[in-house]
């Protein structure tokens, strides 16, 4: 077994093979969207995950940059979207614009869902959950989710991280 490139909790000297290794992860993209009181937001998010099967839990960060994460942090459920390849219109409005100066939802179709949470039209599949817990996880907030309902709209594949074109965020990270 190989020694680690640096002790645990202190960064790697050289951030290549850590880039290297999360390049090959290929990870899904989601879209998140949230609400608290009539306060509605949501972003695109690269870093999320199943955590247990039984109970079933979900992991999704959420950027401290992003308008997003500040309505979160009062809101009680979030919305995950799996896009499909043919929404990057939604990827760009989601990904490259902030909820500080642009009320995506008013550039979009969507439809109030359980919770009242906005859920966005044509998305091939969606899961609310209930928010257990908030994590410190460095730049961004690890949300644990509850589910408590979801859906399946119709068949497509997950947009996945080498296939976004190339987007400038609307927060920098």
């Amino acid at each position: 077994m190989s020694e680690p490139h640096a002790p645990a909790g202190e960064p790697a000297g050289d951030s290549t093979p850590v880039s290297e290794f999360v390049a090959q992860l290929d990870r899904t993209m989601l879209l998140v969207t949230t609400r608290h009181g009539p306060a509605l937001a949501g972003c695109l998010v690269g870093f999320s995950t199943q955590t247990s099967m039984d109970p079933f839990r979900y992991l999704v960060c959420l950027s401290r940059a992003n308008a997003t994460t500040r309505v979160a942090e009062a809101a009680t459920h979030l919305a995950l979207h799996q896009i499909g390849p043919d929404q990057l219109d939604l990827v760009r409005l989601f990904g490259e614009h902030t909820q500080d100066d642009v009320d995506k939802f008013a550039h979009c179709h969507w439809t109030p869902g359980p919770f009242g949470l906005p859920l966005l039209t044509g998305c091939p599949a969606w899961l609310v959950g209930a928010i257990l817990s908030r994590i410190d996880a460095g730049d961004h907030v690890a949300v644990l989710l509850a589910p408590v309902a979801a859906a399946r709209t119709r068949p497509s594949d997950a947009v996945r991280f080498s296939e976004l074109p190339p987007l400038s965020p609307g927060h920098p990270a």
